[in-house]
């Protein structure tokens, strides 16, 4: 089982802003599209942004303009910037990868982190 290691949950006030970032082995990471998502009490996981292999963003309408995914190739790793936060964005975050690689597809997930935004 491939690992997902996540760091950069923690409280902030609305408005504020914080970084998560997700690091995984380089065999996973090369050959994966890979993704936020978040999941609060009471609601599914819902996807908040992913970022393929080959750099392409995209992005859940709610985040959009205030959220930025990127990739560190280098580092094997990705990275989830928030920037005005909202109280009802405070959930579990998981970091995922949608590994494809001849003929081979498995997803992988994050033990997950926890943001908290206090009013």
């Amino acid at each position: 089982q491939a690992q997902l290691v996540e760091h950069g949950g923690g409280l902030v006030q609305a408005g504020g802003s914080l970084r998560l970032s997700c690091a995984t082995s380089r065999n996973i990471f090369l050959d994966s599209d890979m993704g936020w998502y978040r999941q609060s009490p009471g609601r599914q996981r819902e996807l908040v942004a992913k970022i393929t292999s080959g750099g392409i963003e995209n992005y859940a309408d709610s985040v959009k303009g205030r959220f930025t995914i990127s990739r560190d190739n280098p580092g094997n790793r990705i990275f989830l910037k928030m920037d005005s936060l909202k109280p009802e964005e405070a959930a579990v975050y998981y970091c995922n990868a949608d590994y494809i690689s001849s003929g081979t597809r498995r997803e992988y997930w994050g033990q997950g982190t926890q943001v908290t935004v206090t009013d």
